[in-house]
């Protein structure tokens, strides 16, 4: 079953790129996910819970692995990185003692980066995650801002802005209260910079929320009334 949505979303002064989601892209594993954020585009896949190998076993818990994949040649330090990234984030979502002595794994292919990587591939795996059925805590929305050259901050990068910046920060919120989860931040910045970055992308996390809940409905609204069900552009 495959539910596609664009929306470009623009709330007061909240403005992100273009969203895109495709739901279970993928024939194989448990759920699966197209997630594209303007040119940036990541596909996510899960697999779980399964058995776990003996090294990995955690007898009141499961065992959380990420395998993050960059679009051509073999993973960087920074691709190691981001997989430790993705993984501390997913398993801080998880109620991973629903399901202990297993193994949910999260697989992450980079497709296309045009900004905003880190978040993109964060947003893909919680979609993925969610349609997997996997038991969360919350869902997970990740929004990026950096800070230019001039000192200005800039709400969701492209490529060309985020290259000729002087900070760059990937904030991950929660669905239940907003609280951060994950920060991640590089460059040169102050404390203020840090403050006012943190609130401008906890404010566009609601618009990220609210593209979960538009896309799950039209997925699992098709899914159940495929008769009556009519592909509707969505509202902005």
């Amino acid at each position: 079953m495959v539910t596609n949505s664009n929306m470009q979303q623009d709330a007061t002064d909240v403005k992100i790129r273009s969203l895109n989601c495709e739901l279970n892209p993928l024939t194989r594993g448990d759920g699966s996910s197209l997630f594209a954020q303007g040119g940036t585009c990541v596909m996510a896949s899960i697999l779980g819970p399964v058995e776990v190998k003996l090294q990995n076993l955690n007898i009141d818990k499961a065992y959380v692995e990420c395998i993050y994949r960059p679009k051509a040649g073999l993973p960087t330090i920074k691709d190691k990185m981001r997989e430790s990234v993705i993984k501390d984030t997913c398993e801080a979502a998880l109620l991973s003692a629903m399901h202990p002595r297993t193994m949910v794994s999260v697989q992450v292919q980079e497709l296309d980066d045009r900004g905003g990587l880190d978040a993109c591939a964060i947003n893909a795996a919680c979609m993925a995650l969610l349609i997997g059925g996997i038991p969360m805590k919350f869902t997970l929305a990740a929004v990026c801002c950096i800070v230019d050259k001039n000192g200005q901050l800039v709400l969701d990068p492209d490529y060309g802005q985020t290259n000729d910046s002087r900070a760059n920060f990937t904030f991950v919120f929660d669905s239940l209260e907003r609280d951060l989860v994950t920060v991640n931040s590089s460059g040169c910045f102050k404390m203020a910079q840090f403050n006012d970055a943190y609130l401008m992308c906890r404010e566009a996390s609601g618009v990220l929320f609210d593209f979960y809940r538009k896309i799950m409905t039209k997925f699992h609204t098709k899914t159940i009334q495929p008769a009556s069900y009519k592909d509707e552009p969505m509202e902005a």
